[in-house]
């Protein structure tokens, strides 16, 4: 038999690894029942289309199972394009994973607890910051170990998100650290060659460091509008020092004052591109004040 584990690493979308979590939470008792080895691989019959285990239901093509999962992932896509996923190995779990009583956090859109002291979980990719602050609020002064953070995938993609899964676990130190670190991936891709994004600074944070760029973030955000945004992503591109101080001056006549105070105060013209690339990964994380 296949257990929880099994069952996550043969998603092939986000929409139905979150699917699967929340099948485990709540099983239908249709789709509960002990299910039968499938016949062998023939021109004329076999096993379930997508575990390739388990005997195909009926006339369909998959078992009672996969063919629940799907069913519960045609309704998920959209959730899954706007969801994050966490795969933690840490030296407790935390209460914002499984509360005392068993049940998931209300932040949370699936978890899964694997091993004792790894877990994943899924969450609106808004909600992380709250998450991330819940979990040092409770479990700051004694929790150890990784966060490794990443979005979801969608149907066909090149990479499925069973196979993120294995990257993540792979990637993933035997045993919790000594510090309470986060990895951040803005593409799960990244997982592919981890040591790429490592190299410019991009990857490895201390928890309380990533929770001050997710609140950096946020005020970006919430001072300049989107085609704000967009030009001042386009001006700080610029490789030409003279043509970057002519624009300078026209972009900041065009901004409240706020926002000019921010940019001023930041002194993010002096930043280093790599930390400028992450905080335009990270506003797709930002929430905006009593909106989101």
């Amino acid at each position: 038999m296949l257990n929880i584990f099994d069952w996550l690493r043969r998603c092939e979308s986000g929409a139905e690894l979150l699917a699967t979590l929340r099948y485990f939470a709540k099983p239908p008792k249709s789709a509960a029942a002990e299910l039968a080895m499938g016949a062998p691989l023939s021109a004329l019959a076999g096993p379930c289309r997508r575990c390739l285990l388990y005997e195909r239901n009926g006339q369909e093509e998959y078992c009672r199972f996969c063919a629940a999962i799907l069913d519960r992932a045609r309704r998920l896509t959209r959730t899954s394009r706007i969801s994050v996923v966490v795969w933690g190995l840490v030296n407790q779990i935390p209460q914002q994973v499984r509360g005392m009583d068993g049940s998931s956090s209300p932040l949370l859109m699936g978890s899964h607890v694997h091993e004792g002291n790894q877990f994943l979980t899924m969450m609106y990719r808004r909600k992380l910051k709250t998450w991330l602050q819940d979990v040092l609020l409770y479990h700051g002064a004694e929790i150890r170990g990784l966060l490794q953070i990443f979005p979801t995938v969608g149907l066909r993609g090149r990479l499925s998100m069973g196979e993120v899964l294995c990257y993540a676990s792979h990637y993933a130190p035997r045993q919790p650290a000594d510090r309470f670190t986060a990895q951040f991936y803005s593409s799960s891709f990244q997982l592919l060659k981890p040591r790429m994004r490592d190299r410019h600074g991009l990857l490895t944070f201390e928890v309380a460091e990533f929770l001050s760029l997710l609140e950096m973030a946020e005020v970006f955000r919430a001072r300049l509008y989107p085609a704000e945004q967009r030009q001042l992503h386009e001006l700080l591109e610029l490789d030409d020092a003279k043509e970057e101080q002519f624009y300078w001056g026209r972009f900041l006549g065009q901004l409240n004052q706020e926002a000019k105070d921010m940019l001023v105060a930041w002194r993010i013209r002096q930043w280093p591109k790599p930390r400028i690339k992450l905080l335009y990964e990270l506003i797709e994380y930002a929430a905006l004040p009593n909106t989101d």
